[in-house]
């Protein structure tokens, strides 16, 4: 076999497509004691380690969502079937699936707005069902419309969220300063909130869902309606809240930030887990790489030489880039990295050499929801 041939049917490492590692029934949990209170600087101590596949057995320290063999139906339409997965403290996991796969009614339970059918969810080691206001304590909830009370204004909406989480007035006026500063909100805070625009909404849904410090950040298409800067905002103040030491869940079709986000992603479908993995692990599997060369000729001849399977040679005069194109499929980033180097010493005047999809993409674009009739 060719060295840069090979079967791009094989499995990927997560196997059979189930996930990589499933929580036990007899799991041990420190809950946290009461009116525990998480505020950004607050540190935790995840000490979990990293199964395959990126997850933490929920046997270890540092599983901050725990679901077992959760089901959710809604009459006749099982929205959650058997779902079982383990998001860690001090990490943003992402869940990815197509619409209809499950991922807001999965947090509409997390969030204790709705109880499963069957199986269990344990947030920080708590259990919704028997203790919905220590989960509703600790769980910082964004869903993906945001309702505004006509009568309120912007910085008026954190104060009713802060006073029903009962924080003390004094704590109350620092906290909604605070935020309206780090969502950039200051300009908007006395506009009523219902006439703000979907991406304003936005800020405002995530400077709510943040108010109380939580200890467990549940979001569901944050991103959405957001520009350019306000998406690098969002990113920064993610990252910064996992890295504090809560548990972050994200939930987004735009898989590109979700990547730059991410620790960890958890692939849905049909109301299931059907493939677990880190980010990081996601570059040991299959993806298309994007050639772009000065020469058309001097890149089909290296090509050739090399014995490289690709999908053709567009030449530059029908390429946007102004570069002679092709896009060969490869098993890994190591694989890349020798190909670039053999290519450049066959004299192929390579300019631009890189994935042609990112590593959520390509890893969800290899599942069967993505290929089913309807999904794009």
């Amino acid at each position: 076999m060719d060295r840069y041939d090979y079967d791009s049917t094989q499995p990927s490492p997560s196997g059979s497509g189930e996930p990589n590692s499933r929580p036990g029934p007899d799991s041990a949990f420190t809950a946290p004691g009461p009116g525990a209170q998480h505020h950004p600087g607050a540190q935790h101590q995840p000490g979990g380690q990293s199964h395959p596949g990126g997850l933490v057995h929920p046997s270890q320290q540092g599983a901050g969502i725990v679901c077992e063999h959760v089901s959710r139906s809604f009459g006749s339409v099982h929205a959650v079937r058997d779902l079982s997965f383990v998001a860690p403290r001090g990490k943003v996991t992402a869940l990815v699936g197509p619409n209809g796969s499950g991922k807001s009614t999965l947090m509409l339970m997390l969030a204790s707005l709705l109880a499963p059918d069957q199986g269990r969810v344990l947030l920080h080691g708590i259990d919704p069902s028997q203790d919905s206001p220590a989960v509703r304590a600790m769980v910082g909830w964004m869903p993906d419309q945001f309702g505004a009370w006509d009568s309120l204004r912007v910085a008026e909406v954190l104060e009713v969220m802060g006073r029903a989480y009962f924080l003390p007035t004094a704590q109350v006026r620092t906290r909604v300063q605070e935020l309206l500063q780090l969502m950039d909100l200051v300009p908007l805070a006395q506009q009523p909130a219902h006439v703000l625009s979907r991406g304003q909404k936005q800020r405002l849904g995530l400077a709510r869902a943040l108010v109380h410090g939580p200890q467990i950040l549940i979001l569901d298409e944050p991103a959405s309606g957001l520009d350019p800067a306000s998406r690098r905002r969002l990113l920064k103040v993610v990252r910064e809240v996992a890295e504090n030491g809560s548990t972050v869940l994200v939930s987004s079709h735009i898989l590109t930030e979700l990547e730059e986000m991410a620790d960890h992603v958890v692939f849905l479908d049909g109301g299931h887990v059907v493939d677990s993995s880190s980010v990081r692990d996601l570059a040991a599997r299959p993806r298309p790489w994007r050639v772009e060369s000065l020469d058309a000729s001097s890149l089909s001849r290296a090509l050739g030489e090399l014995r490289v399977h690709h999908h053709g040679v567009v030449d530059p005069a029908h390429t946007t880039s102004g570069h002679a194109e092709t896009v060969v499929d490869l098993p890994d980033e190591a694989t890349a990295a020798r190909l670039l180097a053999d290519l450049t010493a066959k004299g192929a005047a390579v300019v631009s050499f890189g994935p042609a999809t990112g590593r959520l993409e390509a890893a969800y674009l290899a599942t069967d929801a993505a290929n089913r009739e309807g999904a794009l």
